[in-house]
């Protein structure tokens, strides 16, 4: 029988962080699933080597060439049958209760074509992402919805599933935005039930690097110009809300800077300043000490090398034969001495 829950696994030479993404699925509550890992044409010698092997319990693996994210998404959509799609990369963690609670949210709900929920980054940075509104216009100022939100198959097949030229991110953001332009609703858990792992080369951070996401964002405005154009007056007003709550924040920074951070930061300064004045007058107390160290190092070695000669001296043949004329030396000079 069919399985209910589709989850799609795209995966581009993450092979090292794939046993935990499939642990984490092989693991949840929701146990009537099928695994499909789309090897988007990896280049890595290691990840090629362990999608050969990977044998893990309903789970298949399918290979392409490199074609980007939204390709692989939908070749994996192409390749499964379940009424619900989960889809989330190879080096994240689905929660045990996030498939059971998406699966019940979408059974309880005939209206609703997608359920997303929190979700908690972990690796280089720790934080909590927690939207509650994933209709317009929030969606429309940024991406409330999480990439591995459960949706019906047949939502993603009236949009035509992933536009497989945004390779470069927010091809997830398009679909939700399609979805919600069509009529379709959306819900937000409010729970955490997912984890994505944050890394140098994530996705999510390689699109804020110079002019990322500005330009991914203009193509979203300019591709639902539409809709975009209909919410202007809401969007105008969160953007300048934000605004204003970042020039707030700014404010207090600076008050808080004058009043708290200035004065302190003077008085270390000055603490600063007198510490190293000691450790000026420290240094060369301990270069005029070395100097003097060295001065007697040398004249030990003056007196050693002095020895040194006296005992060679004592031990040569001269020192033997003049013996005897020391020694009338030595008894004339006592003469003179009591005289």
């Amino acid at each position: 029988m069919t399985p209910r829950v589709a989850v799609i696994v795209p995966c581009y030479n993450l092979g090292r962080y794939l046993d935990e993404a499939i642990d984490s699925v092989l693991a949840q509550s929701f146990q009537d699933v099928e695994i499909v890992v789309v090897d988007d044409g990896s280049s890595d010698s290691d990840t090629r080597a362990r999608l050969d092997a990977f044998d893990r319990p309903r789970t298949r693996v399918i290979r392409s060439a490199n074609r980007g994210l939204p390709a692989a998404k939908n070749l994996g959509l192409a390749e499964t049958s379940a009424p619900y799609v989960c889809m989330f990369d190879a080096d994240d963690r689905l929660l045990p209760d996030m498939l059971a609670k998406s699966v019940a949210a979408l059974d309880d709900d005939a209206r609703l074509a997608f359920v997303s929920h929190w979700v908690r980054h972990f690796g280089d940075e720790s934080f909590d992402w927690a939207p509650t509104d994933c209709g317009f216009p929030a969606l429309l100022d940024v991406n409330t919805v999480n990439g591995a939100a459960l949706v019906r198959r047949s939502a993603l097949d009236a949009v035509g599933g992933f536009d497989e030229t945004m390779r470069d991110g927010c091809e997830d953001w398009d679909v939700w935005i399609a979805l919600v332009e069509r009529g379709f609703r959306g819900r937000i858990l409010e729970e955490v039930l997912y984890e994505y792992r944050r890394r140098p080369e994530s996705m999510s951070r390689v699109m804020v690097r110079g002019d990322g996401h500005p330009r991914l964002y203009r193509r979203i405005v300019e591709k639902h110009a539409t809709t975009f154009a209909g919410h202007v007056g809401p969007l105008m007003l969160r953007r300048e809300r934000d605004l204003a709550a970042l020039r707030r924040h700014a404010h207090d920074l600076g008050l808080e800077y004058d009043s708290r951070l200035a004065p302190a930061l003077a008085s270390r300064r000055d603490d600063v300043a007198v510490l190293e004045k000691k450790a000026a007058r420290l240094a060369q107390e301990t270069a005029e000490e070395e100097a003097r160290a060295r001065e007697r190092a040398a004249l030990h070695d003056e007196i050693a090398k002095a020895r040194r000669e006296i005992d060679d001296i004592r031990r040569s043949a001269s020192w033997t034969i003049t013996a005897p004329l020391r020694a009338i030396y030595d008894m004339l000079g006592l003469a003179r001495a009591r005289r």
